[in-house]
């Protein structure tokens, strides 16, 4: 990787940006990919022009690894594929292995450095952790020239021994520090300040990006990500949509807008091609089945939509009023209803193309039809009913479990009966159960077609659009020894939205099931 210093001689400091969607975005409660998802998630991540994409933990799981040792395959000459490592040799050298095919391969590694971290979760001195970086990055360093160290918990670790740890991972070959607010404990000035006292004492700091990665458990992951750039951090760390652990990561395409939007205050620039944020922003949704909040910042439902007479006045005089950026400038188009049954295969894949999908043949193919179908029994097909329908099918492309039918007998004369028939692998299934309302007997019903253990945490509704004929979006979240996974499904009928959310959680939990099985036949 060329290096970029953190006193660039352009008036435009160059800010990497490091996206961890695939790894720790993944870590998200329910948040899980399959091989095929996080393949394509990583294709679209280097066509938008991010620099760095850390496409996974190889350790933690076979699965993991051939994911991110493909990705490391496929990636052009202009991306560093990351892989995490903790400071243990046999990870390091695990992640080595899948990296290294890769045209522009990292390792990560990283150990915790604050008090906190060192006595409860360590349990080693502060010499011993010294030691264990100068061995694991050195290590590291043997096996790829690209090595970045992370000082996990950074920010509530004591400054000197920062410093201390720091100088060590530099000397031994590290080329980005990583500090992190961990936790999300941090507030601007005092992560600013970090940066700028770990850069100015350091004294071989300036052979190392420094990189920030914040959680957003106090709502300040952009704010804290931005003030560590102001303080000497030339690298990003971040996730699409802010997913990841607890409240989740600094945002991606929050910190790319920020940044192009006020350049007057960020004297940065970044590569990412901000019109591909949206689209990114709805396949990240998809795979995760994580639906994005309606008022969620440059990507949200309402994000460009204003409903105020004040407003709506203003953006009809002049859309600068209330809009500090064009919905353009993110790949948002104006239009909203143009689509019906009459509607041809082309403007529906220009319609796509409108809305920041790029579907293969195939995959068009499905998705014209389940349109037409949709067009059929729905008076108005909005954008955001496609993007529902899109939106489904890539969730539930590469599933071997798959709803046929569904007729749901519920009222006030007695219980809920659910009759359903199933695809198992090729095998038509159906049976007929009852339960205490309608959701009940037809989750009931797939229960006893795909027997598991699960217990539901979550089970969500909302309509995709107005209206008595709107699509339901249906999340729900099913924990199984100590795992999670969320499923989503849409479709004008609520119970059949809710068995294609469900048959989407069932999958990923047999998917789970298969990756332990293999792990543990192959141990």
């Amino acid at each position: 990787m060329t290096a970029i210093t953190p006193t660039a001689a352009s008036s435009k400091d160059r800010v990497v940006i490091f996206d961890t969607t695939l790894r720790d975005g993944e870590q998200c409660p329910g948040a899980s990919m399959t091989y095929e998802e996080k393949l394509e998630v990583a294709e679209l991540l280097e066509e938008m022009g991010v620099d760095v994409i850390e496409a996974g933990f190889p350790i933690a799981s076979q699965g993991d690894f051939e994911a991110v040792q493909e990705i490391a395959r496929r990636a052009g000459p202009d991306v560093t594929i990351a892989g995490l490592a903790r400071a243990i040799s046999g990870d390091i050298s695990r992640a080595a292995e899948a990296v290294r095919v890769a045209k522009r391969p990292r390792i990560h590694t990283f150990v915790s450095t604050s008090p906190i971290h060192l006595a409860h979760q360590m349990k080693k001195s502060e010499e011993q952790v010294l030691d264990i970086i100068a061995a694991t990055v050195a290590q590291a360093r043997n096996l790829v020239e690209d090595v970045e160290w992370s000082a996990m918990d950074a920010t509530r670790t004591p400054i000197e021994y920062l410093i201390r740890c720091v100088d060590a991972a530099i000397k031994a070959g590290a080329t980005t520090i990583n500090l992190p607010d961990t936790v999300g404990y941090s507030v601007p000035d005092e992560y600013a300040a970090m940066f700028r006292a770990v850069i100015e004492r350091v004294p071989n700091s300036d052979k190392a990006i420094f990189s920030t990665h914040c959680h957003d458990d106090l709502g300040l992951a952009v704010a804290n990500s931005l003030a560590g750039v102001a303080g000497g951090a030339r690298q990003i760390e971040c996730t699409i949509n802010g997913l990841g652990e607890r409240a989740g990561n600094a945002a991606l395409e929050e910190i790319v807008m920020a940044i192009r939007t006020r350049g007057d205050v960020l004297p940065y620039s970044t590569a990412v091609e901000t019109t591909m944020l949206t689209r990114a922003s709805k396949l990240i949704s998809a795979v995760s089945a994580f639906p994005v909040q309606y008022n969620k910042a440059i990507v949200g439902r309402n994000a460009f939509s204003h409903e105020s007479g004040i407003h709506q006045d203003g953006m009809l005089k002049n859309a600068e009023t209330y809009e500090i950026m064009t919905p353009e400038s993110v790949g948002v188009k104006a239009t909203s209803l143009v689509m019906g049954k009459h509607s041809g295969r082309h403007a529906f894949r220009e319609k796509l193309k409108d809305l920041g999908y790029e579907l293969g043949d195939n995959a068009l193919e499905d998705a014209f039809k389940r349109f037409k179908d949709l067009a059929d029994r729905k008076k108005h097909v909005y954008d955001e009913d496609i993007e529902a329908l899109v939106g489904d099918e890539v969730a539930t492309a590469s599933e071997t479990i798959r709803l046929l039918s569904l007729t749901v007998i519920a009222g006030t004369g007695g219980p809920a009966k659910a009759i359903i028939s199933l695809d198992v692998d090729g095998t038509h299934i159906t049976k007929e159960v009852a339960g205490n309302g309608p959701v009940d007997a037809t989750f009931n019903a797939i229960t006893a077609i795909v027997p598991h253990q699960a217990k539901m945490s979550l089970y969500q509704v909302h309509a995709v659009t107005e209206g008595t004929d709107a699509q339901a979006e249906v999340s729900v979240r099913l924990e199984e020894d100590g795992k999670s996974v969320t499923g989503r499904g849409a479709d004008p009928d609520t119970m059949v939205a809710s068995a294609k959310a469900y048959l989407s959680a069932v999958n990923k939990i047999a998917v789970k099931r298969q990756r332990q099985h293999a792990q543990a036949a192959s141990a």
